[in-house]
């Protein structure tokens, strides 16, 4: 069984940067497509980035040129390196995982982690 765990999150000022880790445990995770969802107070879990196990990769518009994803297959680790963080970028963020494509429709994947609280405040 897949299990993801999260870290990374904290508080951090507006332009300033966070590193977002996601461990995977169970199973071998160049298999999976792991994609990083954040969900702020009120509004739906949408998608932020994915990195597919053919290293192929797909962000949102709104964090384009300011987030990068890559992982790290013998660590078992994908991060999510999020630079110039703006007010809007506050929220409980989530990785999770699936096979195939590098989509960020998140019906589409199958496991969870408990997800990271990132707030972006001065």
């Amino acid at each position: 069984q897949l299990q993801l765990v999260e870290s990374g999150g904290g508080l951090v000022q507006p332009g300033g940067s966070l590193r977002l880790s996601c461990v995977a445990s169970g199973v071998r995770l160049d298999s999976y497509t792991i994609g990083w969802f954040r969900q702020a107070p009120g509004k739906e879990r949408e998608g932020v980035s994915c990195f597919t196990s053919g290293g192929n990769t797909n962000y949102a518009d709104s964090v384009k040129g300011r987030f990068t994803i890559s992982r790290d297959n013998a660590k078992k680790t994908v991060y999510l390196q999020m630079n110039s963080l703006k007010s809007e970028d506050t929220a409980v963020y989530f990785c999770a995982a699936t096979w195939g494509v590098a989509t960020l429709r998140r019906s589409q994947y199958d496991y969870w982690g408990q997800g990271t609280q990132v707030t972006v405040s001065s």
